[in-house]
């Protein structure tokens, strides 16, 4: 796994706008503004700028790819780097198949500075309203005009902790994966994580690698598990994506057969193969494989990590299971996935459809101009952003030329 020790800082060299540039935001209207300066607003913006449409970028944060920057210091993507770079925008030269988290904030930076893109740091729009004219992004000091708006903030947005009976209770520290960095803080201690997917695995395999006195995974449903590079050397993703043009029964019939070939049988260890395929699950929850290196897989059967089942209930100093067994951690991390958070932004405008997720996604107006990109939970999730966004900015760029709108071009640019 590639090592790092510090969370990036920003270095993109863009500066706030002034107060003067503020004011002159809230009096004009927009062809286009983003809201979300991630990978996936990024993407929006770039493919937008393309097309010679010049957006107004809205990010609550103070820079761009701010929840990367604050991801695990260890994090490689699960996807390959074919698969996960900004639209037409490959990774430089040398770049590892799968890039480190601080090569992806850089790949993010570099590109948020090309001419032709605005940015507004530090706007956190508490939700978006229908106008005359289009659309209006109300911020706590303002609002925000334009014509068109596209909503990418994140399919991962807003960290879930199961609401477990006793949780207040608990006297040991009690994370989101989320705010988890690096295993240094949990040396010599007994650490529960809770999630059996990527970011869980993942976790618990560091703990145990940096010195943890006991690690625990609990796993209240068994993982499908794919390996981020399989035995030929091949990114899983790009077996995933093939499989993934399949009818769902014979592409999860595939993966059983892959997971057995190439991980094995981990009944024993507690990761029996689940009931349901992993295309099955994917396409009726959304829910994404464990996708892991081998040395996790081989850390869970040597036994430095201990399946256990799901977590029923908290004490002050301990963790009932559901099959009853108590353990005392010192710690828990809870690896329990994310809300999409748009019901704040959007849910008053009939555009959510089941699990809060927009019920039209990339190309396709969830309302007249307004779109969602980066909702769609699949297998290189961050390259199909990319395209989702190229064909969400030519369908606004043919909007806008069939409405003979003028284009707002503020006069000053916010790079130094």
């Amino acid at each position: 796994m590639a090592s790092a020790t510090t969370t990036p800082q920003r270095t993109t060299g863009l500066r706030q706008p002034s107060g003067q540039d503020r004011a002159r935001i809230r009096q004009s209207t927009y062809d286009v503004v983003v809201v979300g300066a991630g990978a996936a607003g990024l993407s929006a913006a770039l493919a937008l700028k393309d097309l010679g449409v010049r957006p107004l970028v809205l990010e609550r944060a103070g820079d761009v790819g701010s929840s990367w920057r604050r991801r695990n210091d260890r994090l490689r993507l699960n996807s390959a780097r074919p698969f996960s770079h900004l639209p037409d925008r490959p990774f430089p030269k040398g770049t590892p198949m799968f890039p480190t988290r601080d090569q992806l904030v850089a790949h993010l930076e570099h590109h948020s500075r090309e001419r032709g893109l605005e940015f507004l740091f530090d706007a956190d729009v508490e939700r978006i309203e229908r106008t005359q004219s289009g659309w209006a992004a109300i911020l706590s000091g303002g609002v925000v005009r334009a014509r068109q708006m596209v909503v990418a903030t994140g399919y991962d947005h807003t960290p879930r902790i199961p609401d477990w009976s006793g949780r207040e209770r608990f006297q040991g520290p009690l994370l989101h994966s989320a705010e988890y960095r690096n295993a240094q803080p949990f040396h010599d201690r007994k650490v529960l994580v809770v999630g059996a997917g990527s970011s869980g695995m993942e976790i618990a395999f560091e703990l145990a690698e940096g010195g943890a006195a006991k690690v625990w995974l609990s796993a209240r449903t068994p993982p499908n598990i794919f390996l981020r590079e399989g035995p030929s050397g091949l990114p899983g993703d790009v077996i995933a994506q093939v499989m993934l043009r399949l009818p769902v029964r014979l592409a999860d019939a595939v993966g059983r057969f892959g997971r057995r070939m190439d991980i094995g049988d981990l009944s024993e260890y507690g990761l029996p193969v689940p009931e349901e395929g992993v295309f099955s699950r994917l396409r009726r929850l959304g829910v994404a494989p464990a996708i892991v290196d081998r040395e996790v897989i081989d850390a869970v059967k040597a036994r430095h990590v201990e399946v256990v089942g799901g977590v029923e209930s908290l004490d002050a100093t301990g963790v009932r299971l559901a099959d009853g067994e108590r353990i005392e951690p010192d710690a828990v991390i809870s690896a329990t996935g994310y809300r999409r958070g748009l019901e704040q932004l959007v849910g008053h405008l009939g555009v959510l459809g089941e699990g809060g997720l927009p019920h039209a996604l990339g190309q396709r107006a969830a309302a007249d101009g307004l779109r969602f990109v980066g909702y769609v939970p699949r297998p290189a999730m961050l390259g199909y952003a990319a395209k989702e966004a190229k064909r969400a900015a030519r369908a606004i760029a043919r909007e806008l030329r069939s409405d003979g709108s003028q284009r707002v071009r503020p006069r000053a640019s916010w790079k130094r």
